[in-house]
């Protein structure tokens, strides 16, 4: 019983309960216990990042403490005992190299988009036209050209 369970036990803990039930039967109970990084794997994510990165589902992570149920009789239990923990651990170490695979790339996405948000100026600055004229010398501005002032222009020199 406990080589088939060895690798479950290896990562998490496990509660174990033997129940006595009428006409004989017995229910056993694997039950796997939740650890603290279940419930993180989705943070680094962020608020900033949630339109851009999908999260593992709640129903993904809550599955990771799904719990094994047995009822029979002792001999019906001693039976397939053995034979039903290794398939159980079997699906829940798929099911957590699955989630492990999903927070790796969950890391990797977050870390790339932090990257290619670094790498983009923050602001961009006003660059001058190419035909606008830059400042002489003696550091004024440009002159202004009489070639294109209105007749009408009060303030324009006559000739």
């Amino acid at each position: 019983m406990f080589i088939e369970l060895m690798p479950l036990i290896q990562r998490r803990a496990i509660t174990i309960t033997v129940a006595a039930l009428p006409e004989g039967r017995i229910r056993v109970n694997v039950v796997p216990t939740a650890l603290t990084e279940d419930g993180k794997v989705n943070d680094k994510i962020g608020y900033s990042n949630k339109d851009k990165i999908a999260a593992i589902p709640e129903s993904a992570i809550h599955a990771l403490t799904t719990p094994l149920s047995l009822t029979g009789t002792p001999v019906e239990i001693d039976a397939e005992l053995a034979q039903q923990l290794k398939a159980f651990v079997d699906s829940h170490l798929a099911l957590q190299q699955s989630v492990d695979g999903a927070k790796q790339q969950i890391a990797e996405a977050v870390k790339a988009i932090e990257e290619r948000d670094k790498a983009r100026p923050k602001s961009k600055t006003a660059q001058p036209k190419a035909d606008e004229k830059k400042s002489d010398a003696n550091g004024e501005g440009p002159k202004p050209t009489t070639d294109n002032l209105s007749l009408f222009d009060p303030t324009a020199a006559t000739t």
